[in-house]
């Protein structure tokens, strides 16, 4: 099966020994899985092995307390709890169910793409593709069926038309604002993001999550009298 290259956009440096180290395990479980007649248990420990690597991408975001960047697999843990005891704050009836599968395989494609700095425009001018071609070859490692359905999940939360997309983009956005303002602004400070940039960005929350939306912008006038933005 194909893999990509070791040192994927903003993974930690340990990854690419520690993902050559595995190889050899990594074949010999495929192999009692039944990988030699590419069984549906082979390919889904395949790819289940193959997106631990999303637990070394690094996002610009730092942990609560500020002592390290949250990574993207810890980020998908936590979107779904926020989903979990949000979903009352939801704009419109949503399957919860739903709206945690999508939370889980959304930033799944990071495996490949890394992750893109939501106000870095020049790399988010090649994301979409980098992603979609990252979305066919990890979600292909699964039985075709699993793989389509996982597929869909992850294009139904990128483009935000139905009701559990766009909740899941609401908590999706407010969690690395909520980061933020627990560490002074770190990222916006760090990388000159002013407060028109966070609005524009974040204004989404508003279609999936109206209380939401109106709770965030009360921080983030707070955050902007604390002089938090990178402005």
């Amino acid at each position: 099966m194909s893999r990509v290259p070791e040192n994927s956009p903003e993974s930690s440096p340990e990854q690419a020994p520690a993902a050559a180290a595995i190889e050899q395990p990594r074949a010999r479980l495929l192999e009692l899985a039944g990988g030699a007649a590419g069984s549906r248990l082979a390919r889904a420990i395949d790819f289940l092995i193959e997106i631990d690597r999303l637990k070394s991408v690094l996002r610009r975001t730092l942990l609560a307390d500020g002592s390290r960047r949250e990574n993207s697999a810890e980020h998908s843990w936590h979107l779904c709890l926020f989903a979990l005891v949000l979903a009352e704050h939801s704009g419109a009836e949503i399957d919860l169910t739903r709206v945690l599968k999508m939370l889980l395989v959304h930033d799944i494609v990071e495996v490949d793409a890394g992750d893109t700095f939501c106000y870095d425009e020049d790399a988010l001018s090649g994301k979409d593709e980098r992603e979609r071609r990252a979305a066919l070859r990890i979600f292909g490692l699964l039985p075709d069926d699993v793989g389509l359905e996982l597929r869909l999940l992850w294009e139904e939360f990128e483009q935000r038309t139905t009701p559990e997309a766009r909740f899941a983009n609401a908590v999706d956005r407010l969690q690395p604002m909520l980061h933020n303002l627990l560490t002074r602004g770190h990222s916006w400070r760090e990388h000159g993001v002013g407060k028109h940039q966070v609005l524009e960005r974040n204004a989404p929350i508003d279609d999936g999550a109206p209380d939401l939306w109106r709770f965030a912008e009360a921080f983030l006038d707070e955050a902007e009298e604390a002089g938090w933005f990178g402005e």
